[in-house]
């Protein structure tokens, strides 16, 4: 196999990734995203040290140890074209050779779990609880970039383009389920599952109107009552999709825990957004250390 040419895996001159400054020394193997940079500290105030911290643009990354775990906490910055960065470079961290640029035959499975804020879709999932993202459900195309038809599920596609009479323009949209085995570990009665939909903007692609006309103005109503033998949509955010789909590509246990901030269906806002945060920062940080 020809190496990998430095166009298309690109170190800094200290060997490290491109974007995310790191070597195959600094994580861990289990990793925690966040979007914003300065939550990173919002979750290692609980380590019990830090062993390395850097960052570079948008992408802050800390590794250290909760409770004997060791464990690394990273920004991707907002969006699915973000996440194809942290995905493709932590993989090839772990999967790739950095030194003969060719990728390792035995490969490393990563355990990822985002914590995220987002807005609930539904009345009765009320602002500071949890949703569980069982189904990344892409309204962007980033990973049509990729092959992906083994890993999407093209009946609950059609379903959902039937449902909302999808803008086929738009490019068609995917469906990927979060890992089993990282569901089994973290889940618990009191959580919220379902599909989260995953657009590639915040403004137009989420519904939001401003001075600019939409392509469909009733499409959040549409996402609302999706509904697939029981499996609702239960919000709407900027990462997930990417990140199941990125990851089921490559090898890579991931999931998607979001705190409820917002409800759009009812117009309320949580009254204390950092603590349903924290709740669910420590609730995730217990999980991986037991």
């Amino acid at each position: 196999m020809a190496n990998i040419k430095s166009s298309e895996l690109i170190l800094n001159p200290d060997g490290s990734v491109y974007h995310l400054n790191l070597k195959p020394e600094h994580i861990a193997h289990d990793i925690i995203f966040v979007g914003d940079q300065n939550r990173v500290e919002k979750i290692t105030q609980f380590f019990d040290n830090i062993e390395f911290s850097t960052q570079k643009r948008e992408f802050k990354t800390q590794t250290g140890t909760y409770k004997g775990k060791r464990l690394t906490v990273m920004s991707t910055g907002i969006g699915p074209d973000n996440i194809d960065i942290v995905m493709n470079e932590l993989d090839a961290l772990v999967n790739i050779d950095l030194v003969t640029r060719q990728p390792k035959k035995e490969l490393t499975s990563l355990n990822i779990i985002r914590i995220g804020t987002s807005g609930s879709l539904q009345a009765d999932i009320p602002v500071d609880s949890i949703v569980m993202s069982e189904y990344g459900l892409g309204l962007d195309n980033m990973l049509r970039s990729y092959v992906i038809d083994s890993i999407t599920d093209s009946e609950i596609e059609d379903a959902f383009i039937s449902h909302t009479n999808w803008d086929m323009k738009k490019g068609r949209p995917y469906v990927v389920k979060g890992s089993e085995k990282l569901m089994n570990l973290i889940g618990s009665d009191s959580i919220n599952k379902g599909f989260t939909g995953t657009a590639g903007g915040f403004y137009g692609p989420q519904g939001r109107v401003l001075r600019l006309a939409i392509q469909d103005s009733d499409l959040n109503a549409k996402m609302d009552s999706f509904n697939y033998k029981g499996t609702r949509m239960t919000n709407l955010e900027m990462e997930t999709g990417a990140i199941y789909g990125l990851g089921k590509l490559l090898g890579h246990e991931t999931l998607s825990m979001n705190a409820i901030i917002a409800n759009r269906a009812n117009g309320t806002f949580s009254e204390d957004p950092y603590k349903a945060v924290d709740e669910l920062i420590v609730y995730v940080l217990n999980k991986l250390a037991n």
